[in-house]
Formats: C-alpha cells, sequence, structure tokens
C-alpha cells in the first residue's frame, strides 16, 4: 500500500467515533497519523488494514485475540458489542441472570465491568466474582448461583498481548454449535457500540464466598482418610491459580505446596516465560529447577487461567520428565475407577484411546468426542472426561468443564498413596500397560504460509492414502467429514494403522497449521514393561518421521 487508503481511513475514524475508550480512541488516531506521514508508514498501514481486515469472529471459544484499537482486536468496543448480543439471545429465551469472571490479564477487570453495564441495561442481572480468580471457579459459579450464562474474561494459556471472552451455558458448559452462531447473529445485529445502554451500577459483586463454596466441593473429592505425606513444588504461571490451589491443598490436609517464588504472583506480562503454556518447552524449567533443590516428589503447574494442570516427576534414575496430558488422564481415569467411580469416561478424538480400554476393563461406558471441552461435556451421563491439552473434568456436577485446582487435588491423593506404598504415579503407569499396552502418543504440527494450503493437504491426504507409516500398514481411513462414529462431521482424517497405532490429521482451530496426532500401542511381554517401552518409542519416532516426510511435501 503505497498511500494510504481512504476508505480505509474513513473506516478507521468511524471506528473512533464509535469507541467508548479515549485509550483505544487514541491508539487509532495515532496509528492514522504515523500511517500517513512517518518514518514507518509502511508498516502502520499494514497494522491498519489488518486491524479492519474483517472482524473478530465470535465462535465456540467466544472471542479471543490481540488487544488493541479496531474490530480484529480485543477491546471495549468488541466486548460492548459481544456483551450486547449475548443480552441479547439471553432475551430472547427470558434469561434472566448471568455471572461475570475474569482472570488479571490486561483489562480483564475493565472488560467483566463493561460486561455486567450492559447486561444490567438490558435487564439481565449480572453477578462478578469479587476478584480475578480461576475460570473453573466461574464455571463453578454458574450452576451454584442458578444463572442462566456465565462470561469468562481470559485468554487462558495464549501470549500476553492476547486477551478473550468465554461465555458458558446454564449448566456451566461451554457454548457449543448451533449457540454461537445464534449469539453471533445477534453480536452483528448491534449498529452502533456508542448506542449500546450500559448502566452505571446496579449488578451485584459477590463476596469470598462462592470461592469457598468452590474450595469445599473441591476438597470433598478427596478421601479424608487416605496418606497426605507429599512434597509439591507449583506454580501458576503468573496467573491467577496461586491462592486457590493453596487453599486447595490446605483444605484437603495437604502440606503447602512450595510455589516457585518468580512466578507466584499474577503478572499480565509472564516476565519469566516466552509462552504462558505448561506445555510449551522451557515454560516449567523454574519448576523443575526447584523441585530438583528441594527433592520434591511431585511437580504441577497450572496454566494463566487455571483450567489445566500439567504434572511433572523424577524418574528411577532421578530425572524429571512431564507426564503427557494422555498419560495424567489415564493415571486420574484408573485412579477414580478403583475409588468406585460410575458413569460415562471420555476423552477427545485425538486423545489416547486407552482410557477407553481402562473404562471398558472398569465396565464403565466410554464416549469419544470431538476436540474440545465443549464436546467432550456433552457425554451423556458423564463422570469423568479429559483431552491431551491437559484438561481434566474431575467433578462434572460441580464444574462441567476442564478444571486444573481439582485435577491437581486428585493427582496429590493419587501420588501420596503411592508414595506411602513405596512407589510413584511412573509405577501406575506402568499397572495400565500391563494390562492394556504401553501406548505413547505424540505430535507433528506443519506451519503453513497461506490459509489455502491447509485446504490442499487435507484434499491430498483423503485422495492418496500411504500404504504405511513408520513401518506400520494403513488398515483403514477414517474421514471426519462423513461424521464417522455418531460424530459431528469435522475437518480431519484418522488412518488407522496395524497394531493398534493411528494418525489422525486435522487443521489447527486457531493456528495456520496441520495438526497430527500420533499413537503407537505395544503389548507388554513377559511383565517387561521398560522393553515395550522401547518399542513403543522407536516406533512413535519412526511414525513421526514418515508423518513429517508425508506431509513435508505437500505443504
Amino acid at each position: 500500500m503505497s498511500t494510504l487508503d481512504a476508505d480505509l481511513t474513513e473506516r478507521a475514524r468511524t471506528w473512533i467515533a464509535d469507541d467508548p475508550d479515549p485509550q483505544t480512541r487514541a491508539e487509532l488516531a495515532a496509528l492514522i497519523e504515523r500511517a500517513s506521514d512517518g518514518v514507518d508508514a509502511a508498516a502502520a498501514r499494514v497494522d491498519l488494514a489488518d486491524r479492519f481486515a474483517g472482524t473478530l469472529e465470535f465462535g465456540t471459544a467466544g472471542l479471543r485475540g490481540e488487544m488493541g484499537a479496531g474490530p480484529r482486536r480485543m477491546n471495549r468496543a468488541v466486548v460492548i458489542r459481544a456483551a450486547a448480543g449475548l443480552a441479547g439471545w439471553l432475551r430472547e429465551r427470558e434469561g434472566r441472570a448471568v455471572v461475570v469472571g475474569f482472570d488479571a490479564r490486561r483489562s480483564s477487570d475493565v472488560f467483566a465491568r463493561d460486561t455486567c453495564a450492559v447486561m444490567e441495561a438490558a435487564g439481565v442481572e449480572a453477578m462478578v466474582l469479587p476478584r480475578p480468580l480461576p475460570t473453573p471457579v466461574l464455571a463453578f459459579a454458574i450452576r451454584y448461583l442458578g444463572a442462566d450464562a456465565g462470561v469468562m474474561v481470559t485468554a487462558s494459556h495464549n501470549p500476553p498481548a492476547d486477551n478473550g471472552y468465554k461465555v458458558y451455558l446454564g449448566d456451566g458448559s461451554q457454548i457449543a454449535p448451533p449457540v454461537d452462531t445464534e449469539i453471533a447473529a445477534h453480536i452483528d445485529a448491534v449498529a452502533s457500540v456508542a448506542q449500546v445502554p450500559r448502566a452505571d451500577d446496579g449488578w451485584v459483586t459477590l463476596d469470598e464466598s462462592i470461592g469457598q463454596a468452590y474450595l469445599d466441593r473441591a476438597a470433598a473429592q478427596v478421601d479424608p482418610a487416605g496418606p497426605r505425606d507429599l512434597d509439591v513444588v507449583y506454580t501458576p504461571l503468573h496467573g491467577v491459580g496461586r491462592d486457590l490451589l493453596l487453599a486447595a491443598f490446605e483444605r484437603a490436609g495437604f502440606a503447602a505446596p512450595t510455589v516457585v517464588p518468580e512466578q507466584a504472583d499474577p503478572d499480565p506480562a509472564f516476565p519469566t516465560v516466552s509462552f504462558p503454556n505448561p506445555e510449551e518447552p522451557g515454560a516449567l524449567d523454574a519448576a523443575l529447577d526447584l523441585a530438583r533443590d528441594q527433592h520434591a516428589d511431585l511437580v504441577i503447574a497450572n496454566d494463566p487461567d487455571a483450567d489445566r494442570c500439567a504434572v511433572a516427576l523424577p524418574d528411577e534414575q532421578g530425572r524429571w520428565r512431564m507426564l503427557t496430558g494422555d498419560e495424567v488422564g489415564a493415571v486420574l481415569g484408573w485412579h477414580l475407577l478403583r475409588r468406585g467411580a460410575r458413569g460415562t469416561f471420555a476423552n477427545s478424538i485425538v486423545s489416547s484411546t486407552l482410557l477407553g480400554k481402562i473404562a471398558r476393563a472398569g465396565g464403565v461406558p466410554h464416549a469419544e468426542t470431538l476436540t474440545g471441552f465443549k464436546w467432550i461435556t456433552k457425554a451423556p451421563g458423564l463422570r469423568f472426561g479429559y483431552e491431551e491439552a491437559l484438561g481434566y473434568c474431575t467433578d462434572p456436577d460441580a464444574v462441567l468443564d476442564k478444571d486444573g485446582i481439582s485435577a491437581a487435588l486428585l493427582v496429590a491423593e493419587l501420588a501420596a498413596s503411592q508414595k506411602a506404598d513405596g512407589a510413584t504415579l511412573l509405577d501406575v503407569l506402568d499397572e495400565i500397560a500391563r494390562s492394556h499396552g504401553v501406548h505413547l502418543t505424540g505430535q507433528v504440527s506443519v506451519r503453513v504460509a497461506e490459509l489455502a494450503t491447509i485446504a490442499d493437504i487435507m484434499a491430498t491426504v483423503r485422495s492418496s492414502t500411504p500404504a504405511a507409516l513408520g513401518g506400520l500398514a494403513v488398515h483403514g481411513v477414517d474421514d471426519l467429514l462423513a461424521g464417522i462414529g455418531g460424530l459431528p462431521p469435522t475437518d480431519g482424517v484418522r488412518l488407522r494403522l496395524e497394531s493398534g497405532a493411528r494418525v489422525i490429521i486435522r487443521p489447527s482451530g486457531t493456528e495456520p497449521k496441520v495438526k497430527c496426532y500420533l499413537e503407537v500401542v505395544e503389548p507388554v511381554r513377559s511383565d517387561d514393561v521398560a522393553a515395550a517401552r522401547a518399542r513403543a518409542a522407536a516406533r512413535l519416532e519412526a511414525l513421526d518421521s514418515d508423518t513429517r516426510a508425508l506431509l513435508a511435501g505437500r505443504a
């Protein structure tokens, strides 16, 4: 763009006139000025064009994006429009009350207050949590208070520059189709943010009793008579999980975990991590260093809004490693079954097949769902659900969503029980492997420059399936667009390989990537779990290599 486009300038100035926030008005005005005449004019024009290249779309994850001025950024104008759309949707259904929560990211409290102001003016009672709190507290509060919907202002584990707006139904579950498109239609009908009524007051600020009720329920999961000797190092990764997790451990009778000091306080800049996601390489380095120095039994980490839970522990050689989400899911499922849990055990289709085998052996139903907790929580009669991305629903009657605090308590309960018997969680994994074989999972991601390339890759995978991958014959192909197994149609292909292995290839829902989920299964022979793990690791490495090669020629 050699000169500043007049139409773009006019749209930006129209946005400024409608924006209620003086900070983002000034930000956009300064950007227009730089784009018109400045040393960085070319870069400013690209930035300005990107901000107005459509809108931040409302979907099943609500809204999530980079903070800043303009329709493709997270800001007060976008949030007020979303709140007005949600209020309109609720009024159509005679919804009368909504609970609003927020984390410690930049402007989360402001977005929560704007939401309450819009709801009250629309005749919907708004109740806001008393301070920055974990997402599972919001999910709990919706059902506990009998609200018709909930809003959580959070970007979870996204980069520091982002924020988000997550919407829940009255049962405490995340919205799913067709509700997302219904709400989006109401949002699109908002002609002007300036014309959206906003109350000056009238909403209810909840007191600390809501957090206490959540803690009572979370601690009640744990057997009060079980062992409690456990040395835990904990990190909230600069998020809002610390106070609730420490209180939960105290209420359940555990000693207080040692908190990584440099990551203890909420900080929207996330200064010690490049990406505040416990799955990211390096994110748990500080916690692992402290655990080694302290000779701890376990590391537990939450993501910034504490709906996910990561676990690490030392092996027999004293080398620390993080358990995969699939390993924690299997261990928690096994633990709940041993405690007598009944009901449906569920996991996403891209997660390991191991939980299904554990469930069937335990005599309970198992369900496989599409990716995401908006689908997992729809499993009929759900008792336990998980996804490989470190999310676990351990008490769906209270929190119908992933809950990193409650999951941490159950992990601690099992780890303490194992320690009392001179064992660890790794011994649980070995016991499971003896019954069901070693299940190893991995991921391959291919980033593309153009979104159109993703469609080309998926079309090629469908039309020319390889005969084998990683030395394993391809026995079958499931096109997930066909809605296999009663699942709703989704873009993805599952390759079923010999020996129970599989590869699932699908587009990322949030990034310009194609993601592949790998699994190999290796039986345990002569009770030699270590040898089976070594064989499985070699198979997984070969499968990883061939999958990368398969996509490399098509990206």
